[in-house]
C-alpha cells in the first residue's frame, strides 16, 4: 500500500524559502501610510497580520502544525497566510495548484473561506491575473481568490487603489465587483476600524463602487474587529445613511458564517453581527446558507458568488419588512 502523506506541503529549497520568507514585521502598521490608532483597533488588525504571516512562512519552513498552536480565533488569519504560501509556490513551481488541493483537504478544511482569500493574496504578490494557473479548487468559493487579490493589491499600492481610487483593467465587471469586497476589507485595515475616516472614504468612490466597498468593510469588521460598541452603531449608521444597509449585513452575516464553520465564534464577531446585521451569529449565518440553497445545483461562477451575496441580502430584507 502506498504510504500517506500527512502534511500537505513538500518543502521547497533552502534557497526558494529564503527568497520568498516574510518578514514578521510586515504586520506592523506603522510601516505603512495607515491610519494609525493605539489601543484595541491597532492591536486587532496587527493580530490578524501577524497570523497571516505565520502561516505563511509555517508552510516554508514545513511546520504547519504551528497554525494550530494559536488561539482559534487566530487560526483562519493563519490558514490564509498558508494558502499564500501554497498558491505561490504552486504557481512558481507550475504543479497546477497540488499543494492548495492538499492544504485545503486537510489542515484547512474548515477555514475554506481565509483560505481562498489568501489564495488571492498570492496572485496579486506575483502580479498575475486571479485564477490563472492552479486548476481546480472549491467550484463556487475559489472565486472569493478575486476578493482576497483586490485586499493584497490595495494592501500594497494604497496610493492608486485608495488615493486614486483606481479600477483594475485585468478584471471583468463583475470580477470588479469582487475585487472591491478585498478592497473594501483593506480599508477597514487603511483606516484602522474607524467608522468616520471609513465612511468618509468610501463617499469619495462613485456610488456604482460603493455597495462592494461596503460588503468588504463589514465583513473585516466582523471577521477581524478592532471596534467598540459605539463604533459598530455608528458604522451601521453611516451605511444606512448611504443606501447601503443591506450590503453591510450581508458581509456581516458571510463572516458569521465562516466563523461558524471554522468551530469558533469569537466574542467580537457574535457583537459585531448583533450590530451590523441585527441577529445573532447563527441566524445571519442561516441567511447565507438559505442563499446558496437558492443558486440550484453548481453554482460554479462568479456571477454565482454575486447572486449568492443578492440572495442573502433579501433573505434580510424580507425578514425586516
Amino acid at each position: 500500500m502506498d504510504q500517506v502523506r500527512t502534511d500537505p506541503i513538500v518543502s521547497p529549497s533552502s534557497g526558494l524559502r529564503r527568497l520568498l520568507a516574510k518578514d514578521p514585521d510586515e504586520a506592523d502598521l506603522g510601516r505603512r501610510r495607515f491610519r494609525l490608532r493605539s489601543g484595541p483597533a491597532r492591536a486587532a488588525m496587527e493580530r490578524a497580520e501577524r497570523s497571516h504571516v505565520l502561516g505563511y512562512n509555517a508552510v516554508l519552513s514545513h511546520e504547519t502544525g504551528k497554525i494550530d498552536e494559536l488561539p482559534p480565533e487566530q487560526r483562519g488569519f493563519a490558514y490564509g497566510g498558508a494558502a499564500m504560501a501554497c498558491a505561490t509556490l504552486d504557481l512558481l513551481t507550475m504543479t497546477r495548484g497540488r499543494r492548495l488541493r492538499e492544504l485545503l483537504a486537510g489542515p484547512a478544511v474548515r477555514h475554506q473561506h481565509a483560505a481562498h482569500l489568501g489564495v488571492g493574496r498570492a496572485y496579486a504578490g506575483l502580479r498575475v491575473r486571479p485564477l490563472w494557473g492552479l486548476g481546480s479548487t472549491h467550484p463556487l468559493l475559489r472565486w472569493l481568490a478575486v476578493d482576497g487579490f483586490g485586499f493584497q493589491r490595495s494592501l500594497t499600492r494604497a496610493d492608486t487603489m485608495v488615493g486614486e481610487r483606481a479600477v483594475p483593467h485585468l478584471l471583468t465587471r463583475s470580477q470588479r465587483a469582487l475585487f472591491d469586497q478585498g478592497l473594501g476589507r483593506m480599508l477597514w485595515f487603511h483606516d484602522c476600524a474607524s467608522p468616520e475616516d471609513v465612511s468618509a472614504r468610501l463617499t469619495e468612490f462613485p456610488s456604482v463602487r460603493r455597495a462592494d466597498l461596503w460588503s468588504g468593510v463589514a465583513f473585516a469588521a466582523t471577521y477581524v474587529g478592532g471596534a467598540d460598541v459605539d463604533e459598530m452603531c455608528r458604522l451601521t449608521a453611516y451605511a444606512a445613511s448611504d443606501g447601503f444597509r443591506a450590503h453591510l449585513t450581508q458581509g456581516a452575516a458571510f463572516a458569521a458564517a465562516a466563523r461558524l464553520r471554522e468551530g469558533h465564534v469569537p466574542d467580537r464577531t457574535a457583537q459585531a453581527v448583533q450590530l451590523l446585521a441585527g441577529a445573532e451569529p447563527e441566524e445571519a449565518a442561516s441567511w447565507a446558507d438559505r442563499a446558496l440553497i437558492g443558486l440550484g445545483h453548481d453554482p460554479h461562477t462568479h456571477e454565482d458568488l454575486l447572486g449568492w451575496q443578492a440572495h442573502t441580502r433579501r433573505v434580510w430584507t424580507h425578514r425586516n419588512r
